[in-house]
């Protein structure tokens, strides 16, 4: 009972983040680089740091906790946050290429694999003593591989829609729509986007041990992923307004109300998902198949989610009935991926 309140917990997560492109297309007169840096504020910085405060017990602080622990794994979880960063850009992008429901699914599909599988095997090059590839059991192993035919078989159907479109049909789904180069973009950002649990792996104890509520324990490490993530784009939305002059979107004070409420709207459900996570796998056994899974879990659910979305959208208005069969195969592979491990 306790590991299917665990799994529906962060399923909420993941329909929530699978959910955040839906605000942004409500924001006015902005260019990507401005709305995607102070949507960026919100979600990376403000909200992660406030769920951080929850980590913390009465009597003590953030500035304790990370000026006492260890400085290597601190340092180490904010890299891997800087390189997810470079996956939060380049996943935004997939969306632009590709749409919501097909670059979420491959961007997240590689994240999932590539983010379960790099945590322990880093891990185990700084800290062989602690045997970290022990995680690795058959039944990770074998969740892994499941999750990913789920998305191979999301990626033949977008595939399918491809090849069957004319490229009327495809503008009007995904305006940028632009297989062969989504599908590049998406796997480079599937890839820096497994960074973010490598981070959380580095960072798994930086909490107050036995003080922390066991719900709020990775909140920590989450902030500091996500801080190193918000340099990362925030260098790279500077840079884009000034060469794009769009700086001027900053004074367009007519749309700030606007902008700003859908900014926080989409911060908050992208945010979620990681809340969640730190909430749903307080139900798991500490280390055991479902708690390494938890990562690869959230990021199937996500695809499923994201396709959900795909097909309210309209993504995949126009396909073939054999193409629809093809993703709801996918979509129901994927859920089961999150079930299987526990029967192994």
């Amino acid at each position: 009972m306790e590991i299917l309140l665990g799994l529906l917990i962060i399923a909420v997560g993941a329909f929530c983040q699978s959910s955040c492109y839906v605000p942004i297309n409500k924001i006015k007169d902005w260019s990507w680089e401005s709305y995607w840096i102070v949507q960026g504020v919100f979600a990376w910085l403000i909200l992660p740091f406030l769920g951080a405060l929850l980590a913390v017990p009465a009597g003590h602080s953030l500035c304790e906790l990370f000026t006492q622990g260890s400085s290597f794994n601190i340092w180490m979880t904010i890299l891997f946050g800087v390189l997810w960063g470079v996956g939060g850009l380049t996943f935004g992008l997939s969306m632009r290429y590709l749409g919501v429901a097909l670059g979420q699914s491959i961007a997240l599909g590689t994240c999932a694999a590539l983010g379960t599988i790099m945590g322990p095997v880093l891990l185990n090059i700084f800290f062989p003593e602690q045997d970290p590839l022990s995680k690795l059991t058959l039944a990770v192993i074998i969740g892994v591989v499941v999750t990913l035919i789920g998305i191979a078989i999301i990626g033949v159907a977008g595939s399918m829609k491809s090849a069957t479109l004319t490229e009327e049909e495809k503008k009007a789904a995904v305006k940028d729509f632009n297989f062969p180069k989504g599908i590049v973009i998406a796997l480079l950002a599937g890839f820096m986007s497994g960074c973010f649990n490598v981070g959380l792996e580095f960072g798994k104890d930086i909490h107050f041990g036995e003080l922390t509520d066991p719900m709020f324990r990775t909140l920590p490490a989450t902030f500091l992923v996500t801080l190193g993530g918000f340099v990362t784009n925030a260098v790279y939305c500077f840079y884009q307004n000034q060469k794009n002059h769009t700086w001027g979107d900053y004074a367009k004070t007519n749309v700030w109300g606007n902008n700003l409420l859908f900014c926080l709207l989409a911060g908050a459900l992208w945010y979620s998902q990681f809340f969640g996570l730190s909430l749903g796998r307080s139900f798991f056994e500490a280390g055991g198949t479902m708690d390494t899974l938890s990562f690869c879990i959230l990021m199937a659910l996500n695809v499923v989610f994201s396709n959900v979305w795909g097909i309210i959208l309209k993504e995949w208005k126009g396909c073939s009935r054999n193409t629809i069969v093809v993703l709801i195969v996918g979509i129901i592979v994927l859920i089961i991926s999150s079930f299987l491990p526990q029967f192994i």
